[in-house]
């Protein structure tokens, strides 16, 4: 029960409204280079997983395989924890041994 204390003139609870909620943490997707799966392959999938544009998925692409890693997208955790294993999943139906990591922001 609130006290005399909590309430205002009127007879109302007065509510405390400094709460507030987390933002959830970020995470990347990270792929990272193999000697095996295809450029092509690594661009279909950037664009068909994370809707990256046929510019941007040739970048991130050129990133991969120049420098052994490059970042898909930047989501929530489970969004991008969906999107890596969708991506992964659909290499292996294609015989790729793709390789996704996720880091948090």
């Amino acid at each position: 029960m609130a006290n005399e204390d909590d309430k205002n003139g009127n007879g109302q609870l007065i509510l405390d409204s400094r709460t507030k909620t987390k933002k959830p943490s970020m995470y990347k997707v990270i792929m990272l280079n193999d000697d095996y799966t295809p450029m092509e392959f690594v661009v279909h999938v950037l664009q068909k997983f994370f809707g990256r544009s046929a510019d941007e998925a040739t970048q991130i692409m050129l990133n991969v395989h120049q420098r052994g890693v490059g970042v898909c997208g930047v989501y929530s955790f489970e969004i991008a924890e969906s999107k890596a294993q969708k991506t992964i999943d659909y290499a292996r139906k294609n015989d790729h041994p793709l390789q996704l990591q996720l880091e948090k922001e």
